[in-house]
């Protein structure tokens, strides 16, 4: 009896004990949705041609999944949702919105902003509220009559992503010709990037200006700089950067000899809204976007047929090394590590230190004029 009692003891208490161990195993292990890792994981989103949306594993370097986009290939202008889950995509000739769950490729959103006799195209606009119940797109409407196309006045729309599929515009507000690309700031306004960059309260329709541009005022020394607003980048550092051209005449206007060729920035602080507007390096070569590197603001990397490293504090290049090809984008993880995609079907992986590359990811088609965007799965 007392050997039977202690035995039925011991193995109570062994089996509490392993009951004990496998939930502080589940407590240390990291949420999955749908198989994938959440928790902040991180995944490299772009589409490429013919229309499909690729989900790709910043860990493994390794394409998830590819989910059919509907409609004819768009710009691949994508927005992730604040918490991950949902990719949203550009497409159809930049008429249509598509919401991804990027975790099953569920469409879980659509909009169709062509309607009532007007086909409205967006050029990039895309962006979402800091708690993903808003979806924000720059309308560039125009009307087909029997004789003649109208053309009408742009207006950002306002979308509620809870609407799901088939979601009408909740509210529109007049807005600048030639804006592409937009993001939202901590205050709500929504940043519009056009001839000068602009904020706009997507509850009111209130404009105001964070810089000016094309209307700069530097006088004649100084040409209207020349703004490539093509593709969003930012948010891994919580900004909103656009690159320009410009060039200082230190002669007579026109006077190539003497002239200073200058790479720019308008950089904005999507918590505080400041602005930091200056001239970052001397132009020597083409790059399509700039990104920030977290571990210090005054580094910045772009890409074309290069990717380059510069010290804007000094103003300097501090490294080029050569591409295997023109790219358009550049992103970076929060580990620093660079891709760099857009144009045709590879992803090229970089070191931020020594810009050398260190892998690649192959897709199925060219990515073409693409986003490569990071969503954080939570």
């Amino acid at each position: 009896m007392k050997f039977s009692k202690m035995f039925k003891q011991a193995a109570l208490l062994s089996a509490v004990a392993g009951t004990a161990l496998l939930s502080g195993c589940a407590m240390n292990q990291p949420t999955a949705v749908n198989g994938m890792k959440a928790d902040g994981h991180e995944y490299l989103l772009t589409v490429t041609r013919p229309n499909q949306l690729h989900v790709i594993d910043t860990e493994t370097k390794q394409v998830l999944r590819s989910c059919d986009v509907p409609g004819t290939f768009g710009s691949g202008s994508i927005q992730p949702s604040p918490d991950g889950r949902v990719a949203y995509v550009l497409s159809n000739g930049t008429e249509a919105v598509y919401g991804f769950d990027i975790t099953n490729c569920d469409i879980v959103f659509s909009a169709n902003q062509s309607q009532n006799g007007e086909r409205v195209k967006t050029f990039v606009s895309l962006a979402i509220s800091a708690d993903g119940k808003e979806l924000y797109t720059v309308q560039n409407p125009t009307r087909k009559l029997n004789d003649r196309y109208e053309v009408l006045e742009p207006r950002l729309a306002v979308f509620n992503t809870e609407d799901g599929l088939n979601a009408k515009s909740v509210r529109t507000f007049p807005v600048d010709r030639r804006i592409t690309k937009i993001m939202t700031m901590d205050s709500g306004e929504v940043i519009l990037g056009g001839a000068d960059i602009k904020a706009i309260n997507p509850e009111n329709g209130d404009i105001r200006t964070l810089s000016a541009l094309q209307n700069w005022a530097r006088g004649a020394d100084w040409i209207p700089p020349d703004a490539f607003a093509m593709f969003t980048q930012g948010e891994h550092v919580g900004e909103y950067i656009m690159p320009y051209f410009t060039i200082k005449w230190n002669g007579a206007p026109g006077d190539m000899e003497q002239a200073e060729f200058w790479w720019g920035m308008s950089r904005i602080d999507l918590a505080t809204g400041e602005v930091d507007e200056r001239e970052t390096v001397p132009f020597q070569f083409i790059v399509f976007n700039w990104i920030t590197d977290p571990a210090d603001s005054n580094i910045l990397y772009g890409a074309f047929n290069q990717i380059s490293k510069h010290d804007i504090s000094k103003n300097e290049t501090v490294a080029v090394k050569d591409l295997d090809h023109t790219y358009y984008n550049i992103n970076m993880d929060r580990n620093r590590t660079i891709y760099i995609g857009g144009t045709s079907s590879d992803i090229t992986i970089h070191d931020p230190d020594t810009l050398e590359k260190i892998g690649s990811i192959q897709l199925t088609g060219d990515m073409s004029t693409s986003d490569l965007r990071i969503a954080r799965l939570q």
